[in-house]
């Protein structure tokens, strides 16, 4: 089974300490939370969406052979026998049946689904309906993908949905290491974190050079990771299309530790359009930014932006997030983090996992301090929403245009084996000052551009939130 799970915070179409055994239909039993990537608030990179897509030439490079040669069978313990071999099998492509791709599914709800609406969830109605579901056998993988789609809209979530293969395999745009891998930090024995790889495109071009779910990554490009975020660490993953990079992993968790040169693979486009716009001559400069979507370019780009715009002159910012309809919620606390000052706050998360009951704070300087007008309307919608809510509620920028969209949810995309997927709803967030926008939207400051000096004033006269 292959399941494959990003945050996403998208409007509808126009992840681990408990660690549940999902037993299969066929009576095979597999550790769920490790063929899952839940981790929407995690990691740095719990969102990076790792799908099938199409394969790149991905080999391992003889120049870069294995760093230590594997340890001999006296060495290893029976434990890391039996989790190595357990490995084996995972790796092991397999048929899977109708019955159990809807069971797949069935599953994914059960562990992750944050019911946050109309309270039509609860695990004895939910376990009834798996019961008379497979009660009587599917002939059909076309039957399969409807009684799914009717199992979902039984939940009376509009975000929770079924996705065809086709559908699934567009939304390669949000794969965050242009590798096909997707890294997660996990608590070490001596109370550090180390990065594994918890969710892989298959046949794409990490899994084409070798790289298996549960290996540790060690180093990028000679450069060691201890210590590095599971987002900064795929920043170091990302480069231009078709060029290599070498990553140091050790395969699952006694195996041997070995160099592989993997082809980059990019499927995103920049989401990021940026001018200078000048004034008369005796008014300061503004740096416009147009951010269409959070994709997986989305951050690296917009620095780019403003490190140009403030290399032009740039004395005042606009960030244009109007009929930006969200996309990956890591990006999004990411962006934030440009504007912020350290401890800011930029959204508290809810959800049935521990690791969506957080809050998340600003933990670098700012890159830009000069005041911002952050543009929405009412399709500015769920990461936007966290954006524009983090600026405003930390009195880092105001707020012009219309009421915002209204969606304070997040969902995983979860692939199952036959290239479908699932989107469920697992957490939803709240804005800096607390407020459950989901519904009801973010009012702005301003209807209509206001003058800066305007600006100026409504931020020196901005309640500062109290943090610690």
């Amino acid at each position: 089974m292959r399941a494959i799970s990003l945050a996403l915070t998208l409007p509808p179409p126009s992840q681990t300490a408990k660690n549940p055994i999902l037993c299969k239909f066929n009576g095979s039993c597999i550790n769920w939370a490790e063929k899952t990537v839940v981790g929407v608030l995690s990691g740095a990179l719990s969102f990076g969406l790792l799908l099938s897509s199409p394969c790149s030439i991905a080999l391992q490079s003889p120049l870069s052979p294995s760093l230590s040669p594997p340890p001999s069978s006296t060495s290893l313990s029976e434990s890391c026998r039996d989790i190595e071999q357990e490995e084996k099998v995972e790796t092991v492509p397999e048929l899977v049946s109708n019955e159990g791709i809807v069971e797949e599914a069935w599953q994914i709800v059960n562990d992750s689904f944050l019911d946050t609406g109309r309270h039509r969830w609860s695990p004895e109605t939910w376990l009834k309906k798996k019961e008379d579901i497979l009660s009587s056998s599917i002939q059909t993988r076309s039957k399969a993908h409807q009684i799914i789609k009717r199992m979902l809209a039984s939940l009376g979530d509009p975000y929770t949905r079924f996705l065809t293969p086709d559908e699934f395999s567009k939304m390669a745009r949000y794969d965050m290491t242009g590798v096909g891998i997707n890294l997660r930090e996990v608590p070490d024995e001596n109370g550090g974190v180390k990065l594994k790889v918890l969710g892989l495109i298959l046949d794409g071009p990490a899994h084409s050079a070798g790289i298996r779910q549960g290996d540790e990554v060690l180093a990028v490009n000679g450069v060691d990771v201890q210590g590095k975020s599971a987002f900064e660490v795929s920043s170091l993953l990302q480069g231009p299309n078709e060029t290599f990079v070498i990553i140091q992993v050790k395969h699952g968790n006694c195996g041997p530790v070995e160099s592989l040169e993997i082809q980059r693979q990019l499927v995103a486009r920049t989401p990021v359009f940026y001018r200078l716009e000048k004034q008369d001559n005796n008014s300061p400069s503004v740096g416009y930014m147009r951010l269409k979507e959070f994709n997986a370019l989305a951050r690296k780009d917009l620095v780019i932006a403003m490190k140009r715009l403030q290399d032009m002159g740039a004395s005042y910012f606009v960030l244009d997030l109007r009929d930006n309809l969200g996309g990956l919620v890591q990006v999004g606390i990411e962006i934030a983090k440009l504007f912020l000052n350290e401890g800011d706050m930029i959204t508290y998360t809810v959800g049935r996992d521990p690791q969506f009951q957080k809050a998340i704070v600003a933990d670098i300087p700012p890159l830009v301090t000069a005041p911002v007008m952050v543009l929405v309307n009412d399709r500015t919608a769920s990461a936007s929403e966290i954006v524009a809510s983090a600026l405003h509620d930390n009195c880092r920028a105001v707020l012009v245009g219309e009421r915002t969209y209204g969606k304070g949810l997040i969902q995983s995309v979860f692939e199952l084996d036959d290239g479908s997927g699932v989107v469920v709803t697992v957490g939803k967030y709240v804005t800096p000052q607390h407020k459950d926008i989901n519904g009801y939207g973010i009012v702005p400051d301003y209807q209509n551009l206001p003058a800066w000096s305007d600006v100026r004033q409504h931020l020196s006269y901005c309640p500062k939130l109290q943090h610690g």
